[in-house]
C-alpha cells in the first residue's frame, strides 16, 4: 500500500504584508532623503552665514585700512597760527569763555567744528570717521580753488572767514582787516553768501587783531545780520571784543571752549577731547575746534567710545 506524501506548505508572507513593507521602505527612504537635504541646507546656510560675516568683517577692515591710508597722506600741522597773539613760549591757546555750571538730566551736547576744510581729501577723511562733525570751509583761493564747490555738495557747513591777526605772515589772499570800511566788509560778506548760499554760521580764521577791535566787529556783525548769518567766536585772542558786541546787539555770545590740536600729537589731542567732554558735562554743552590734520582725525577715530557720554551735534543744533 503506497503511502501518501503529506504536503508541507511554506510560510509565505501575505500580499498585504508585502505591500506594507514596501510602503514602509519608501517612507523611510523619503525621510532619509529629506533629512539629508535638511542637513545639507543647514550647513549650506551656516556656511553662507559665515561667508557673509567674513565679508562684512573684511569690508570693515578695508574701510579702516582705507582711512588709515588717507590719514598717512596728510601733513602734520600745528594750529598755533590761529592764536598768534600769544608769546612764542606759550603753547596754550586763549581760554574759552566763562560759563555757568548747568545741572541737567539731559545728555550733554558737544559740537566739534573742523576748520580749514579746503580740499576733497579733507571732506572724504572727515566723513570717513562716521562722526557728527561740522565742517568749516575756507573761501576759495588760488591754493584751494574748489572749497566752495565741495561745500555745495554738503547739506550743512560753516564758512571759516579769514580775519587779520596780530603777527601772522601767512594770511589768506582775501582777509578782512580791522581798518576795512563798512562797505568793504559788507561787499565781502555778500560775496561769501554767493559762494556759500547754504551757510548760516561763520567763524573766524586767525583774527586775533580783527576780533579784538570792537569797531571792526560791529561792522562785521551788521553785515552778517543783514544776511541772517550767525557768528561763532573761535577765540583766537583773550582780548576778543565779540562778547561786548554781542551783548550790545542783544545777541547770544557763542564761542569755542576747547582747541583740540594746538599740540598736534595724538595723545595730547585725546586729552583735549576728554576736556571738551568734561566741559559739556559740567555746562550742558561745549564747542571744540580742530583741523583736518592726520593726527587730529586719528585721535577722533580712536576716541569714538568717549563720545557715548555726550550727544555729538552739528552747530545748528547748538543754537
Amino acid at each position: 500500500m503506497a503511502l501518501r506524501r503529506s504536503k508541507h506548505r511554506k510560510n509565505r508572507p501575505s500580499q498585504k504584508f508585502i505591500h506594507f513593507l514596501n510602503l514602509l521602505y519608501w517612507v523611510l527612504a523619503v525621510a532619509a532623503v529629506l533629512a539629508a537635504v535638511g542637513v545639507i541646507g543647514y550647513y549650506s546656510g551656516y556656511n553662507d552665514g559665515l561667508d557673509e560675516s567674513a565679508y562684512m568683517l573684511q569690508q570693515e577692515r578695508n574701510r579702516a585700512d582705507d582711512l588709515e591710508s588717507r590719514l598717512k597722506q596728510i601733513t602734520i600741522k600745528s594750529a598755533s597760527h590761529e592764536y598768534d597773539d600769544q608769546p612764542s613760549s606759550v603753547k596754550k591757546p586763549p581760554k574759552g569763555p566763562k560759563r555757568t555750571v548747568l545741572k541737567s538730566v539731559k545728555k550733554p551736547k558737544l559740537a566739534i567744528i573742523i576748520d580749514d576744510v579746503s580740499f576733497r581729501h579733507d571732506v572724504e577723511n572727515i566723513k570717513a570717521l562716521g562722526l557728527t562733525l561740522t565742517m568749516s570751509f575756507l573761501p576759495p583761493s588760488a591754493r584751494h580753488p574748489d572749497s566752495a564747490k565741495l561745500a555745495a555738495k554738503e547739506s550743512f557747513y560753516m564758512v571759516h572767514v579769514p580775519m587779520e591777526a596780530q603777527n601772522y605772515k601767512g594770511e589768506e589772499p582775501v582777509t578782512l582787516h580791522a581798518d576795512d570800511s563798512k562797505e568793504k566788509i559788507e561787499a565781502y560778506v555778500s560775496r561769501l553768501r554767493e559762494l556759500f548760499p547754504k551757510a548760516k554760521y561763520f567763524n573766524n580764521h586767525t583774527g586775533s587783531k580783527f576780533t579784538a577791535d570792537e569797531d571792526a566787529m560791529n561792522k562785521l556783525m551788521y553785515a552778517l545780520n543783514s544776511e541772517h548769518i550767525r557768528f561763532i567766536d573761535s577765540r583766537t585772542t583773550s582780548k576778543t571784543k565779540v562778547p561786548v558786541v554781542m551783548k550790545n546787539l542783544g545777541l547770544p555770545y557763542v564761542a569755542r571752549d576747547v582747541f583740540l590740536d594746538h599740540d598736534p600729537e595724538v595723545e595730547a589731542i585725546k586729552k583735549q577731547i576728554k576736556r571738551a567732554i568734561r566741559i559739556a558735562k559740567k555746562h550742558g554743552s561745549a564747542i571744540a575746534i580742530g583741523h583736518p590734520h592726520r593726527k587730529t582725525l586719528q585721535a577722533l577715530r580712536e576716541s569714538k567710545e568717549l563720545f557715548d557720554d555726550v550727544d555729538l551735534i552739528q552747530i545748528d543744533d547748538y543754537y
